[in-house]
């Protein structure tokens, strides 16, 4: 049997701010995961939001996560 799967929706900001906080969450090793598989499932995450974004390729990367963070901060 297929798995089932499940979809979020995210703004473009949230999704920026959200593949932000996991690429450098990610660059570290030293979290501890109840289970090595939590630590795949956060990847496959940033990776899904890598395939989406362009952002992350711009120059002004960090100005754009800057001003996304600020729209979702005021969005609440």
């Amino acid at each position: 049997m297929k798995p089932k799967k499940v979809t979020i929706e995210l703004t473009n900001s949230e999704a920026l701010v959200l593949f932000d906080f996991l690429s450098r969450f990610n660059e570290h090793d030293d979290f501890l995961f109840e289970d090595p598989v939590e630590g795949k499932v956060l990847w496959d995450i940033e990776s899904a939001l890598e395939k989406s974004l362009i952002e992350p390729l711009k120059s002004d990367y960090r100005l754009l996560v800057k001003q996304a963070r600020e729209e979702v901060r005021n969005d609440e």
